[in-house]
């Protein structure tokens, strides 16, 4: 065991983490000198681990000891024997206090914490019986929010970590995007980046890799690993292959309205049982739903649903929507919106606003030079916003301009405002 600690721990011996800064970090550093527990949350590969060893980096300079660091990837091989015994997260912590010999304060970052059944349970135990600051990252958000909620409320703070937005892909790329000159200035690579963007999401191995058939078989891997290794035998699911082909079937629906209905008849088993899947995969953080306004939240509930994809280079395995700059487009709009507003819905009578978020209202349109296309984004909001209620926003490939009260605006524009 102990192999493995020195091996995860490359700070023991004086190294320190080479990474792209996350915007998260300054929110993680903030948290470091509370007593509260810190969770931080993403789908797999999104880089919590790497968030976490940047911590490290911030703690190592600030005099911290490196030996009172302890970091450990739980899901390595040698814990699948134990993963159903919660006290054994307390014989590897026991391990590293005899090889390290820490004294005073210990920061222990347990990564992928969800491996180990009732784990919560111990972290609970240790929290109100020793002076220890722990770290704990998942994959899987009902894990790390009822579960944890139930037996840490009070006692936990959450960060929640998704693929690279499109400003850090910009810092990767090292194009200065910091004001209106360096944007002006650096135009044509910041128009590039977007497009490589908007087609292949911010998922760091995807854009490192050059090969686009590389790419695809990425993305294809991690989604098999989540449901494989995240959703299969978290839930006990005997046909793992409906869970496969339902997941890459509703990557063709991303931006549309789901009918259960449909689905059900497709895959010949229940509605109930379509929605429990589709449940999972959002716990997983692959999709996500948003409802229907209304005012009443019976009816919000009871709404048809919209679906979008967590990274935009999931819709590259997808057999409809790989050409589709439209789907791509308002897709990378939902992500940026989901990040900031606790309760985006749509809006749909006769006709639909994409996106409504407090006082705003979106739509998205990939080209509005066609008078058509530009007259019906436009009738939306006055058909759908007659008392003028809301703020108006069309978000676009690249047009800038206020028309009728409302803000035309590029995407680059809408992300840097």
């Amino acid at each position: 065991m102990k192999h493995i600690f020195i091996e995860q721990n490359k700070h023991w011996d004086k190294q320190l983490y080479k990474s792209v800064k996350r915007e998260a970090l300054d929110k993680l550093i903030s948290y470091l000198p509370l007593r509260q527990i810190i969770t931080i949350t993403g789908i797999r590969r999104c880089g919590k681990s790497t968030l976490a060893k940047q911590a490290i980096n911030y703690l190592l300079e600030s005099d911290v000891e490196a030996k009172n660091i302890f970091f450990i990837n739980l899901e390595h091989p040698l814990f699948l024997e134990h993963r159903h015994n919660p006290a054994y997260l307390h014989t590897i912590y026991e391990e590293y206090l005899k090889l390290m010999n820490p004294k005073g304060k210990v920061y222990c970052i347990f990564d992928e914490i969800q491996y180990f059944d009732n784990w919560q349970v111990y972290i609970k135990s240790q929290y109100e019986s020793s002076d220890i600051k722990y770290i704990i990252t998942g994959s899987n958000s009902s894990m790390l929010s009822n579960e944890l909620n139930t037996l840490l409320s009070g006692r936990s703070l959450s960060i929640h970590l998704d693929t690279f937005s499109f400003r850090e892909f910009l810092d990767y790329k090292g194009i200065d995007y910091s004001d209106e000159f360096q944007r002006v200035k650096n135009k044509i690579g910041i128009a590039r980046s977007k497009d490589e963007y908007l087609k292949w999401g911010g998922f760091y191995e995807v854009f490192e890799a050059e090969d686009e058939m590389v790419k695809k078989e990425i993305l294809i891997s991690y989604a098999k690993n989540i449901i494989y290794q995240d959703i299969i035998p978290r839930y006990g699911i005997r046909n793992s292959e409906i869970v496969e082909r339902l997941f890459f079937y509703l990557l063709n629906s991303a931006t549309g309205i789901l009918n259960y209905t449909t689905l059900s008849k497709t895959f010949a088993i229940s509605d109930k049982t379509i929605k429990e899947y589709i449940n999972y995969f959002e716990d997983v953080f692959l999709l996500k739903r948003i409802d229907k306004f209304h005012n009443k939240q019976r009816q919000r509930i009871k709404s048809s649903k919209k679906i979008y994809v967590l990274d935009n280079g999931f819709l590259q395995i997808a057999s409809a929507n790989s050409k589709n700059l439209g789907v791509a487009l308002e897709n990378m709009v939902f992500n940026i919106l989901n990040q900031t507003c606790d309760e985006l819905r749509y809006l749909k009578d006769n006709k639909e606003i994409d996106f409504k978020c407090k006082d705003d209202l979106y739509q998205v349109s990939f080209d509005m030079s066609d008078d058509k296309t530009r007259k019906r984004e436009i009738d939306a909001f006055k058909f759908l916003d007659s008392e003028s209620k809301y703020k108006h926003h069309i978000i676009t490939y690249d047009e800038n301009k206020i028309q009728n009260s409302i803000k035309i605006e590029s995407l680059e524009e809408f992300i840097f405002s």
